[in-house]
């Protein structure tokens, strides 16, 4: 392989190897947001899980954002379960060796991958603990071995929420909460979108739209029931459909499955809607989630209605920005107070709470708190060096 070096050099610092279950192709979602704004500044390369399609075993890398290289490991079919950790450690250390990557933090979305990176030697190791990923449908169950690991190697925890952050604050020293942001710019394009997106052109109003992973987050029961009580509302549901039975899903006239976007053109789906929803269920795999989704409807100047998830209530329930609903029927009553807002008040009050969040800053406040722990780590080193020496 040749070493990859398109990034910009102007700020000489460490490389960031990122450990992720999610497929940067997937959904552009805070893993995209953060490593894309490290690669303004440095190498990432982004190690996803293996493909098992190869001859012989080796890397697929691809530049996809400025200074952002996906790493797609690529495994002969035949390979032996209990052999795949091995394998993936003999990948990433010859990754390291091809791409000469010399000063290097660890950035972990995931413990499952934490064997594949024994005996090296980061300058830190960061553990974004974006959702509680042992609650998920079909969860290893070493997870939370793996996770325990990650905590005594970590130097720094953040997660994705608030509640969240209550979950693990007890398990390490440094646990920051960073729940979801927004790249306002982006979304409010969906204030002025000309026409229409093609596929969604011809679906009469009020339209109700959902972006995001259609999966046992989402309470298919309630979707169904809002479309039996309002059969004259359209309910517009975008995004993949993963570890849950397409058939499975309820299916009337008024519900359109349009399938997963590019990001880019999401602020032209929404501009097309009437208000936005968040019909999550309120179950195990919903108890810290803190949905992206959220903010960027209010960039795009939407009503909102959500089921009661924690870190949806608080603060945006609390605040008025969202209405909570808890059963179909208030559902459909929240919807229709949503819908007869003022629009510029309601714009109006998210302009004002979002002025102070987006991805840049949180981008910022991670990369200083990462630069002070590795200036704590390398004094406490130096200190034991000398000391030894003494």
């Amino acid at each position: 392989m040749e070493q990859n070096t398109s990034y910009d050099t102007a700020t000489p610092t460490y490389d960031v190897i990122c450990f992720s279950h999610l497929r940067w192709d997937f959904v552009y979602q805070r893993p995209q947001h953060l490593m894309s704004r490290f690669g303004k500044h440095r190498r990432v390369f982004f190690i996803e899980e293996p493909v098992f399609d190869a001859a012989k075993a080796h890397w697929d890398i691809s530049e996809r954002e400025p200074g952002v290289f996906v790493s797609v490991p690529h495994l002969s079919h035949e390979t032996n379960p209990d052999s795949i950790d091995f394998m993936m450690l003999f990948l990433v250390n010859s990754l390291i060796v091809e791409q000469g990557i010399d000063d290097y933090i660890f950035w972990m979305y995931t413990p499952m991958m934490l064997p594949w990176r024994k005996d090296l030697k980061p300058k830190a190791v960061v553990y974004d603990c974006m959702d509680q990923l042992s609650a998920f449908k079909n969860a290893p169950g070493v997870l939370h071995l793996r996770e325990t690991e990650l905590f005594g190697l970590a130097d720094l925890v953040f997660t994705g929420g608030h509640s969240l952050f209550e979950a693990k604050r007890n398990h390490h020293d440094a646990v920051y909460a960073f729940p979801s942001s927004i790249d306002v710019k982006h979304f409010s394009r969906a204030l002025d979108f000309p026409g229409e997106m093609d596929d969604q052109k011809e679906i009469p109003h009020p339209r109700i739209g959902f972006i995001g992973v259609i999966d046992e987050r989402m309470d298919i029961g309630l979707l169904a029931r809002l479309a039996e009580l309002r059969p004259d509302w359209h309910f517009i549901m975008i995004g993949p459909v993963v570890k849950i039975d397409e058939a499975d899903l309820p299916r009337a006239e008024n519900i359109h499955y349009l399938g997963g976007k590019q990001y880019r053109d999401l602020p032209g789906y929404i501009t097309g809607w009437d208000a936005a929803m968040m019909p999550f269920a309120i179950n195990e795999s919903t108890e810290f989630i803190s949905p992206t989704k959220t903010p960027e409807y209010l960039a795009a100047g939407q009503p909102v209605v959500s089921t009661a998830i924690r870190d949806v209530v608080r603060p945006y329930g609390e605040i008025g920005l969202v209405h909570i609903a808890e059963t179909a029927e208030e559902f459909v009553a929240k919807l229709e107070i949503a819908m007869s807002e003022d629009i510029a008040e309601r714009r109006g009050k998210a302009v004002e709470f979002l002025a102070d969040i987006s991805w840049d800053k949180t981008f910022k406040t991670m990369s200083d708190l990462i630069d002070d722990a590795i200036k704590m780590k390398e004094e406490s080193q130096s200190r034991v060096s000398t000391a030894s020496q003494s």
